[in-house]
């Protein structure tokens, strides 16, 4: 599997340990931190405070995806991203834009955004377009329907077989444009139209996918539902069932993992890879 990562001003070599993405919601209606970072000021204190906690990568997002939640206009999304594009671009991180509207790509690509972290997996009309001239690094996620009514009745024959294919479809469509391979991460879509039972097989086969594509995958398990689901907790305290998720997905080969809780998973992270290494 490829082990370097090109993303916009950064290179990441993934072969050294895993990367940790933070996860910045400057949404009023966010499933776990709604409303909490909408703020500039609190938006910049949260992405410096996840620096000093060893965030790589900061995934900005101004549209929530969970369950159930519509859609927003364009211009209501890039109000609430671009200021903090600016804001953060000079801090010294790689800053990723979490969003499926190829409008928004194309802004935040040229506001300074060294990824685009698509739910749609850059099916939207005019999306590899608006991606395919730059040198930021593509996220290609696997969602079954909409997030107004993915998680309604989730149906698959074979969700690994499937998942992988999709993402393998559209990253070929990628390279196609003309986007290099060191560009391109995928991920699964934990909890985008899946059931408990689909997020375990999809995590049981991580490394499988990796081998299959030859892309390093993207783990986003945070305080979803189906932590939820295999602990019994509510939102606000999935914290360690995170971190299992977390260090579920690495074991499995994820290179990147997306999280809330920065610290905590950097920390645990440190002692996976000195007791993987044999540091």
């Amino acid at each position: 599997m490829r082990q370097y990562l090109q993303c916009g001003r950064f290179g990441f070599n993934l072969a050294q340990r895993p990367l940790v993405m933070g996860i910045l919601n400057v949404t009023p209606d966010s499933f776990s931190d709604g409303g909490r970072y909408q703020a500039l000021e609190f938006a910049m204190e949260r992405a410096e405070q996840m620096i000093k906690d060893g965030v790589d990568i900061i995934d900005i997002g101004g549209e929530s995806t969970r369950p159930g939640s519509p859609s927003v206009p364009v211009q209501e999304e890039l109000d609430r991203v671009m200021p903090v594009i600016y804001a953060l671009r000079e801090l010294g991180h790689a800053l990723s834009i979490d969003t499926c509207k190829p409008e928004v790509m194309r802004e935040a690509i040229i506001a300074g955004a060294d990824m685009i972290n698509d739910i749609n997996g850059f099916c939207a009309p005019g999306a590899v377009e608006a991606v395919a001239g730059s040198d930021v690094g593509l996220c290609i996620m696997h969602m079954q329907g909409t997030p107004q009514d993915m998680q309604a009745q989730p149906v698959y024959g074979d969700v690994l077989g499937e998942v992988t294919a999709f993402l393998r479809v559209r990253a070929d469509a990628l390279q196609a444009a003309g986007v290099a391979q060191e560009r391109i991460t995928i991920d699964p879509g934990f909890g985008f139209g899946k059931t408990v039972e689909h997020n375990v097989a999809l995590l049981r086969g991580i490394n499988q996918m990796q081998h299959e594509l030859g892309l390093p995958v993207l783990a986003g398990l945070s305080r979803k539902s189906m932590i939820g689901a295999l602990t019994g907790r509510p939102v606000d305290q999935r914290l360690a069932g995170s971190l299992g998720g977390a260090l579920a997905a690495v074991a499995q080969g994820a290179r990147i993992v997306r999280v809330h809780d920065v610290a905590e998973t950097v920390d645990a992270l440190k002692v996976w890879n000195a007791a993987s290494s044999g540091a």
